[in-house]
């Protein structure tokens, strides 16, 4: 899967396109697996868009665990990035699931459902303290227990903000906003004193944003979504109030990450999440934003920021239940989730190892500048997204938010209308 920030958060969930009786499964019951004999014998590991930048890093993997393991052998099977959540589907429907499969939350959520993801609170509890609680708890399903899936990379981002617009909008360039209500209180002074010319926000708030304002997502059976509380309704009624301001961008309805860098960039937005790649294209497509720019961290009012996460889940079908757990473990433990970081712009999910130098240290680049920060914030960060929450649920939401913004509907009808169909969408999903 490509490694970026949003393509992290694009996943959909699949128990849709698996047969009825799969999804009506009472779902986690992996009691009979027994990952305790000995690790042996022929396994498949399926990987999401990751052989064509990192095939020397898992095949030198692959052959260190073979050595440590004697008799064992690993398949490698790779998946492009179009179209994985379908191949699982049709995997799994037939019968054919790999014994390792590399997933996101979302994903694995209607496989544990239908009993096909291996419950490791059951089977490989002894490894559960090498890594982040909130990490381990991100493959968690509502309604179930258990995890069912070890976490692998983890991805956050920074907040970048124009110095520039925040002093000369009488505001301190030196203490950006933190929460929510710091954020509004500052957009609404941008857009006073630039008469509506720069916004302080590019995008409609979506599902993080409201698990990041304290709203509950849903309940806890995981039965039904419940961001249509007095508080989900507090902050839709605040964006409101900041698009009719224009301190939320104008085009924030129809905003895409590309869209709202590019107002970023040309000083018509002063704040925006990214990453270390776009500090590069500021210092080259906008040197004075560049020379001016700050680096804070995700706004959030429960002192949690988001995080995404991908994680390796074991087949609860696996005929080599053993091997296949030893060889989920081994990619995600310390050293190789260590080595993989510093391969590529992720951060490991095991307990200890954002306190290496390497995520600690500056040295003066801007690639180290976001990683730092980034990390910083992982340590406690949170993976807001609902697993159960699919891409047509997003759908849903944003359709309602956008009435709500345009004044068709108050923010209490758009998302009292949003959460119905995402229950909806939920009784669908089996």
């Amino acid at each position: 899967m490509p490694l970026s920030r949003r393509a992290l958060a694009a996943a959909f969930a699949v128990c849709a396109a698996l047969p009825l009786s799969a999804c009506g499964s009472s779902g986690g019951d992996s009691a009979g697996a027994d990952a305790s004999g000995k690790v042996e014998g022929n396994i498949t590991f399926q990987t999401w868009n990751l052989r064509a930048n990192f095939k020397d890093y898992f095949e030198g993997l692959i052959a260190d665990f073979e050595k440590k393991y004697p008799g064992t052998e690993v398949k490698w099977i790779d998946q492009p990035a179009e179209g994985y959540a379908d191949k699982i589907s049709a995997d799994a429907a037939g019968g054919t699931l790999p014994d390792v499969v590399n997933v996101s939350p979302d994903l694995v959520a209607p496989l544990a459902k239908a009993g096909l993801a291996l419950d490791l609170d059951k089977a490989a509890g002894k490894y559960r303290e090498e890594y982040l609680d909130a990490a381990w708890a991100s493959h968690q399903v509502p309604g179930l227990k258990g995890t069912y899936a070890f976490p692998w990379y983890l991805n956050t981002g920074p907040l970048f903000y124009n110095k520039t617009l925040f002093k000369e909008a009488g505001l301190d360039p030196e203490q950006p906003p933190k929460t929510y209500d710091e954020v509004f209180d500052a957009a609404l002074t941008m857009a006073e004193k630039t008469d509506g010319k720069v916004a302080t926000l590019a995008n409609v708030p979506t599902i993080e944003d409201f698990g990041r304002y304290g709203v509950p997502l849903m309940n806890k059976e995981g039965t039904a979504f419940a961001f249509n509380d007095a508080k989900g309704v507090q902050l839709l009624t605040k964006y409101k109030e900041l698009y009719d301001a224009k301190a939320l961008d104008p085009q924030a309805l129809t905003a895409t990450p590309e869209s709202s860098g590019k107002k970023f960039l040309t000083g018509a937005v002063a704040m925006n999440p990214g990453s270390a790649l776009d500090l590069g294209n500021f210092k080259k497509q906008a040197p004075n934003l560049y020379k001016n720019i700050g680096i804070t961290d995700q706004i959030t009012s429960t002192g949690h920021v988001n995080m995404y996460v991908m994680g390796v889940m074991v087949n609860a079908q696996t005929k080599r239940t053993p091997a296949a757990v030893a060889f989920a473990h081994y990619v995600t433990d310390a050293e190789h989730q260590m080595s993989f970081a510093k391969k590529v712009a992720i951060f490991p999910s095991t307990a200890g190892s954002l306190d290496d130098p390497y995520f600690t240290k500056e040295d003066g680049t801007d690639e180290t500048r976001v990683r730092v920060a980034a990390a910083k914030s992982l340590k406690n960060a949170v993976n807001y997204t609902p697993v159960l929450f699919s891409e047509q649920m997003k759908t849903a939401l944003r359709n309602e938010v956008a009435k709500a913004l345009q004044g068709k509907e108050s923010p209490e009808e758009a998302l009292d209308n949003a959460v119905a169909a995402c229950d909806r969408l939920l009784q669908q999903q089996g």
